[in-house]
């Protein structure tokens, strides 16, 4: 058999500290931050900041309103993203700012503000992909050497793994993604959209008692939401749905309450979570999983993903909401990886993609 050599680190260590300011905007956060690649090779968070745009109970957020809200906060979040680092924009070295995916005008408006900034300081600018943001700030908190990522947000629902400088999808959604699906349901029994759909889902079902039969549908690596959700909303006209979670009479003990539906949704979804992260786990032979992406905050879903993996003698790294959920230091992060290798994003390319796949994208600064 031939012997499989490792490839060394192309990322050397830079001579001077390096600074770089990341700019989020995929969806309804928009976030700044500022982070700073020492002579050691180690990153240090400076700053960072996010402001969110939250809509009534039982709406969603459309990307006109979305873009607005972005240009309204985009200089008090920057300007206080500055202060807190302590640095001004002299003193860094890029700019880096959410190329795709996401929503098109939320994307379009933040990338109008890192290109005036550019021309305004005179940086150089890096378009970043929101999911390798996502990987590279996760990896560089927990530690985690070679992980299968389950990225899990409200636009996207990945199992990808490293493999000669590419981050490769195993699995995905095939329709909608886990957070739209959790933040979809939200909307239809009304709770509230303070501080996140998805983050009110999690704790009304820990009140949830009764699991409700719903479709489980893992297709090979990949899974369907779609239905879930509409089976799912489908309990909600049944007669035996309480929406105050309240019975009738004494004998009314049939009773579905959202608490049930929101538990029951939760553990069929992250059921089939697991099983394609187990699949891709034991494909690659990884014992690590890394989970990123706003979902990647729930709790129930880290604790679900830590008992399979201590079955296959592995562990799972996990963020808290402060990199979990989108924001501007994950693309500094990624931009500045970039930029230390030479990726810039001249000023005629500087666009937006709504569909920026994960594999697209030239990892050049891992062996």
């Amino acid at each position: 058999m031939p012997s499989h050599t490792r490839r060394s680190n192309p990322l050397i260590n830079p001579e001077r500290p390096r600074l770089a300011l990341g700019l989020e905007g995929s969806a309804n956060k928009l976030g700044a931050g500022v982070i700073k690649h020492t002579e050691d090779g180690s990153s240090i968070v400076l700053s960072n900041v996010r402001h969110t745009y939250i809509t009534p109970p039982g709406e969603g957020f459309q990307p006109r309103d979305t873009a607005l809200h972005h240009r309204k906060w985009a200089l008090e979040v920057i300007n206080d993203c500055l202060l807190k680092a302590n640095v001004s924009m002299h003193d860094l070295d890029c700019i880096c700012y959410t190329k795709g995916p996401g929503m098109g005008a939320p994307l379009q408006s933040v990338a109008l503000v890192a290109r005036t900034l550019s021309l305004l300081f005179e940086k150089p600018l890096v378009g970043v992909n929101h999911c390798i943001g996502h990987i590279e700030m996760g990896r560089e908190i927990t530690g985690a050497k070679n992980p299968v990522v389950l990225y899990v947000s409200g636009g996207n629902t990945q199992v990808i793994a490293y493999s000669r400088q590419c981050y490769r999808i195993f699995g995905e959604t095939l329709d909608i993604a886990v957070g739209n699906c959790l933040d979809r349901f939200a909307r239809v029994i009304n709770l509230s959209n303070d501080p996140s759909p998805g983050y009110n889902i999690e704790q009304e079902a820990r009140r949830g008692k009764r699991l409700l039969p719903l479709p489980y549908a893992t297709k090979g690596m990949d899974i369907s939401l779609s239905g879930i959700l509409t089976s799912a909303e489908a309990f909600t006209y049944d007669k035996r749905y309480r929406p105050d979670g309240k019975q009738k009479s004494p004998e009314d003990e049939d009773v579905i309450t959202p608490a049930d539906l929101c538990f029951s949704l939760q553990e069929t979804v992250f059921a089939m979570l697991v099983e394609i992260t187990e699949r891709a786990m034991a494909h690659i032979g990884s014992k690590e999983v890394l989970i990123v992406g706003g979902v990647g905050c729930n709790e129930r879903l880290q604790e679900m993903m830590g008992i399979m993996a201590r079955e296959r003698n592995g562990e799972v790294f996990a963020t808290d909401e402060r990199f979990c959920i989108d924001n501007g230091i994950m693309i500094a992060q990624a931009g500045l990886l970039g930029f230390r290798m030479g990726q810039t994003t001249p000023l005629a390319k500087s666009t937006c993609t709504q569909r920026f796949r994960t594999d697209q994208v030239d990892v050049i600064w891992r062996a």
